[in-house]
C-alpha cells in the first residue's frame, strides 16, 4: 500500500498533544494496514524511528437522524512511539 492511503491524518485532540510530548503520536490508519506497513510509512514520511506501534479498531457509534437510525464507519488508530530525541514537527503545527 501507499503510505497516503495507510495514514489518513493525524487525531487532534488534548489527550494526543499529551501523548505527543512524551514521544508518542496518534495516527488514523487504514483498516487493512498492519503494524509493520504504519512502521514504514511513518519513518518515511517522516524521516524519524519508530519503536512500538501499538493499534486499535474503534467501532463506529449508532446516532439517531430524526426518527431513523445510522452508524458511524469504524476505524482504526495508531499509537506511534519514536525514538527519544525524535520528533514529528508537523504535529505541533496543528
Amino acid at each position: 500500500m501507499e503510505m497516503l492511503k495507510i495514514l489518513k491524518r493525524p487525531v487532534i485532540s488534548e489527550k494526543s498533544f499529551a501523548h505527543a510530548e512524551n514521544g508518542k503520536y496518534v495516527f488514523v490508519v487504514s483498516t487493512e494496514s498492519n503494524k509493520i506497513e504504519i512502521k514504514k510509512a511513518i519513518e518515511k514520511l517522516f524521516k524519524v524511528t519508530v519503536l512500538e506501534v501499538r493499534t486499535v479498531v474503534m467501532k463506529g457509534k449508532v446516532k439517531r437522524v430524526g426518527r431513523k437510525f445510522g452508524k458511524r464507519s469504524d476505524f482504526k488508530k495508531a499509537y506511534v512511539t519514536l525514538k527519544e530525541g525524535d520528533k514529528i514537527e508537523e504535529f505541533k503545527g496543528i
